[in-house]
Order: structure tokens, then C-alpha cells, then sequence
């Protein structure tokens, strides 16, 4: 078994450029070692396919412009997966689902594969999922789990949804993972693998070419290993680069909520969480605390269906309908609380959602952002959520409780490690309204910047 301090990529991009600048790795040795720690014990259940032939063809045609001089796009010849729910020109695209197994192959890549490929990255793979995208946990019965690589000992879980996205970059297999996020899929397992999740604003980055899971919330993005490479990539997705410097965390405003955000918080995280205010504190940032008694309106709203049930459950009708049996049957029993909500209700609550974000964004505008945990616990260890459905429902709704109140909001948000080099990986999220995406990156590079030196 590989050392996992041993990682193929274990740096920033910038980083990384400047090696192969100087001539000290070149890209088709990179793909290589990213392609062998894909076939490694660590990277079990990561990957749902592997692309060795077209990676290495991307990476050789890096070499030779670079050895000819050219002047190469800012990420081409670097490696990158996605998440087996946007669609590859020629495949089935399963969304970690066996039901899918016999569609229709796609015609065509997704638009943000499509932009990928542009942009001259070399997709080492498509990495594994929590079926239809539809848990915080990364739990997949069906073509299995990853091991979260922050503990080589004891199983824990990689979170969700972007399980297998998540852990190819925790474990230096590309440097950045496309994923999705509905309700937490980026920024829940970035927090429990110690990465950089960015779910930016929803409308930044088509969704043409994805398996719907709830289109109000569906939201494309990436996790790396920092925010500028965050920053990177979303800019390949977009089409629109976020031209943005570290703001200096003195003067900045921040406000943290008394409702929902802090409770049940496990006690390494409400530690990791303190430290971190008070640093910010000490070097002049502005943290006001406010009750934001909105935040426990979330939760009455999405009752009984809720969004992502209603809209999940019309996306995947008919294989709930027509083969539930093949499906995990947890994904199956939140799909149905969507299936008898009427029409007038779900209108109902798009109203409501709507006035609740601009009561809600009425008071975070006057702030640079909020600030919370991502998740309210480190990672769980596996076993005890295979062996107990009680147990699995009680963690996925605790992982995705914070996530899924911005995804809620429609707004933006950055998961960033704040634990200590001895502690399992904790998230501290900011976030921000809708279209604040520029701003929130600003703070994020000087919070991640404040961070990192302390630590």
C-alpha cells in the first residue's frame, strides 16, 4: 500500500507550473503517477472509469508544445476528474446508479467537459458518487465507498456527494475534482478530506449535460487543494474569470449566527471554531453575532417534501417508480417524501423560498460574509452507518444542515480547512449571497492566507 504522505500532487497548481517550467517533472510523467495512484489500494471505489489513453495523449501534446515553445493555456496537460454525472461523448452516464446502466449513450460531452477539454486539461477519470447525488454521507452500495485518506486506519466515510471527487484530490490524483452541489455535495466532503470547495453562485456555470438531481439547487463547481487553484478552475467552468486579490482579513466584516449554525457541534469542532473567530478577531477583522432566527425557518419550509424530494423525485420518476429495487434504498426514501406534494404546495413553497432569501439577504448584505462550521462534526467512521439506517439519516442531516441553508439562500460559499496539522479535517464555510462571488473569494484568500500561517 502506498505511503499517503506520498502523493503525487501534494501542491497548488502555481506550484506545480513552476516545476514543470523548470523542467524538474514533465506533464506525462505527472498523468503517469496520477493514472498508477488510481490503480492503488488507497483510491478503491474512487474512480468509476479511467481515462489512460486520451490523458496521456493531452499530456504528451503539453511536452511537445512546451519543448517547442509554444505558449501553453494557464492549466493545459493538467490532471482533473468528474464526477460520473455529467455526461462523455460515447458513454452511458450512470450518476452512480446501476439503473442507468442500459440508457442510451451520450451524444455528447457536457458543456463544462466541453470547456474542460478547451481549456487542454487531461481528465484522468470519472470518479464515484453517492447514487443520483442524493446524500452528504458518500455512502454508494453499488460500486462502493472510498476510505477518506485522512485516517489510513479506520474506514471513514469521504462524504457526499462527491465522494470519489473529493478523495482523487486528497490523495494527489488530479488537482481539482468537478463536482456538484445541491445541498452540501462540494463543500461536506472537502471539510471531511481537509480541501478547498467553492460552490459559487448556481447560474455561474451551465448545467447542460448533468443528471438533474433538483434543478433549483443544482449547482456545478470544484474542490482543490486552495482557493486560488478553486478560483482556477471555476473560471474554466464559468467562461468568467473572478479577477479578484487577498483582501487583508483587518476591517473585514464578518457575522456569525446564534441559530442553527453552532448547534450540536462535536467538540473539536466547536474548539476549531472559537480558535479560528479569535484569530480573525485579533488581526482586525469585524465579527458581529446575530441570532438570524431566518436560519430555523429553513427546515419548517421543507416540510413535508421539501425541494430536493419534489424536484428529485420528478427527475428520477421513473426509475423510483419502476425499479426502486435496484436503487439504494435510502436514496429511494427521500425521493418519495417528494412524490405526493401537490403542485399548489411546491409553488407555495417557491414563493416562500423567495421571500426568504431576500429577508435573509437584506441582513447578510451588510456583511463581507458569514461565517459557520461547514459541518458540525470530522469525519465518521463507515461501518456504523451501513449497519444502521437511524444512524445513517441522523448524520446526513446533520452533514448537510449548514451546506444546504446557502444552497437555500441561492448564494455562494467556500469550505477552507481550519484544523490543526494533529486534528482530522474541519471546514470553516463562508458565505455570501447570490452573485457576491468576487467579494467572498477576496475574503477567502485572506482568511485561507490567516490560516495557513498560524497553523
Amino acid at each position: 500500500m502506498t505511503n499517503l504522505k506520498q502523493k503525487p500532487i501534494s501542491t497548488s497548481i502555481d506550484h506545480l507550473l513552476n516545476r514543470l517550467q523548470a523542467g524538474e517533472l514533465t506533464y506525462e510523467v505527472l498523468i503517469d503517477q496520477c493514472l498508477d495512484g488510481a490503480k492503488d489500494a488507497n483510491a478503491a471505489h474512487v474512480f468509476t472509469k479511467t481515462y489512460p489513453d486520451s490523458a496521456r495523449a493531452v499530456a504528451r501534446q503539453a511536452d511537445s508544445l512546451m519543448k517547442a515553445g509554444v505558449s501553453l493555456p494557464r492549466l493545459a496537460g493538467l490532471p482533473i476528474t468528474i464526477k460520473d454525472l455529467y455526461d462523455v461523448s460515447g458513454e452511458v452516464t450512470t450518476s452512480g446508479s446501476i439503473v442507468r446502466r442500459d440508457k442510451k449513450p451520450a451524444k455528447a460531452d457536457a458543456q463544462i467537459v466541453d470547456r474542460i477539454r478547451r481549456a487542454g486539461m487531461a481528465i484522468v477519470g470519472k470518479t464515484n458518487m453517492s447514487e443520483f447525488a442524493f446524500s452528504g454521507v458518500g455512502i454508494n452500495p453499488h460500486y462502493g465507498t472510498p476510505q477518506n485518506p485522512c485516517d489510513p486506519i479506520n474506514h471513514r466515510i469521504p462524504g457526499g456527494s462527491s465522494s470519489g471527487a473529493a478523495v482523487s484530490v486528497a490523495l494527489g490524483l488530479s488537482v481539482a475534482a468537478i463536482g456538484s452541489d445541491t445541498g452540501g455535495s462540494i463543500r461536506i466532503p472537502a471539510a471531511l478530506n481537509g480541501l478547498v470547495g467553492f460552490k459559487s453562485t448556481m447560474s455561474r456555470v451551465p448545467t447542460h449535460g448533468a443528471i438533474e438531481l433538483a434543478r433549483s439547487l443544482d449547482t456545478v463547481c470544484a474542490m482543490t487543494k486552495s482557493v486560488s487553484d478553486c478560483l482556477s478552475i471555476d473560471a474554466v467552468l464559468s467562461g468568467a474569470h473572478l479577477d479578484v486579490k487577498a483582501r487583508a482579513v483587518k476591517g473585514a466584516r464578518f457575522v456569525v449566527s446564534k441559530t442553527l449554525m453552532q448547534d450540536d457541534l462535536e467538540t473539536p469542532v466547536a474548539k476549531a471554531f472559537e480558535r479560528t473567530l479569535k484569530l480573525l478577531s485579533k488581526e482586525g477583522a469585524i465579527i458581529k453575532e446575530l441570532d438570524l432566527k431566518e436560519f430555523a425557518e429553513v427546515a419548517q419550509l421543507n416540510v413535508p417534501g421539501g425541494l430536493s424530494p419534489i424536484e428529485s423525485y420528478a427527475a428520477c420518476k421513473e426509475y423510483v417508480d419502476n425499479a426502486s429495487h435496484q436503487m439504494d434504498h435510502r436514496v429511494v426514501q427521500r425521493m418519495v417524501m417528494g412524490k405526493g406534494v401537490s403542485a399548489a404546495d411546491y409553488i407555495r413553497l417557491l414563493d416562500a423560498r423567495q421571500d426568504w432569501i431576500a429577508r435573509t439577504g437584506h441582513i447578510l448584505a451588510g456583511f463581507d460574509a458569514l461565517l459557520s462550521p461547514t459541518v458540525p462534526m470530522q469525519a465518521p467512521q463507515t461501518q456504523p452507518l451501513l449497519d444502521s439506517d437511524d444512524e445513517f439519516f441522523r448524520v446526513n442531516k446533520l452533514l448537510l444542515r449548514n451546506t444546504f441553508a446557502i444552497n437555500f439562500l441561492d448564494g455562494c460559499a467556500y469550505s477552507i480547512p481550519m484544523q490543526t496539522a494533529d486534528e482530522l479535517p474541519i471546514g470553516l464555510m463562508l458565505s455570501a449571497c447570490a452573485g457576491a462571488d468576487a467579494r467572498l473569494s477576496e475574503v477567502a484568500l485572506g482568511v485561507e492566507w490567516s490560516l495557513q500561517h498560524e497553523h
